[in-house]
């Protein structure tokens, strides 16, 4: 498994991974256009100290198994950000996010020099919580009417980590 940042020419096959997934992610994601322009403005959103966009690939052939952003990016005494990522219907169930967010954890701890991450995930989806349960995550709480996505005020449990914790994780 690799992760790299997002770049423009992964336009085309990031649409079709999203085309061919809207089933599985749209109750989760809620309808969403998958065109040139929204693309565009992603990697605008991307340029900005607060945002950092990934695809985890397959290491052998590049193709793209899943995303993860790290959106809210706080620094100083915080130091922290907050996870979205996505995994994709033909990859699903191979491990590809548990190796792949783990890599961008790692990133995040290391390189970037983040001391904490979260992630708030709706309570009905049981694939991301259990994700990020393996990874070492602990639930915080929860937060009615989190996110507004297709045309409703979400609940979400929020989960976090810290670099302390993948430290003492990685000692063991």
């Amino acid at each position: 498994m690799a992760v790299r940042h997002v770049v423009r020419r992964d336009f085309d096959e990031l649409a079709a991974l999203a085309r061919e997934s809207a089933g599985m992610l749209g109750r989760w994601l809620g309808a969403r256009e998958h065109t040139v322009e929204e693309f565009e403005g992603y990697l605008e959103r991307l340029e900005q100290p607060t945002h950092e966009g990934f695809v985890i690939c397959l290491r052998g052939t590049g193709a793209i198994v899943g995303g993860v952003n790290i959106n809210n990016i706080v620094r100083g005494a915080l130091r922290s950000g907050t996870l979205g990522y996505t995994a994709y219907a033909s990859t699903t169930g191979r491990g590809y996010m548990t190796e792949g967010l783990g890599l961008v954890i790692r990133l995040a701890f290391g390189r970037m020099e983040l001391h904490r991450l979260e992630a708030n995930i709706q309570p009905d989806n049981t694939a991301s919580l259990r994700l990020v349960e393996r990874l070492g995550f602990r639930r915080e709480g929860y937060s009615p009417a989190f996110q507004f996505i297709d045309g409703e005020w979400r609940d979400h449990e929020r989960w976090a980590i810290t670099a302390d914790d993948v430290s003492r994780r990685d000692r063991r």
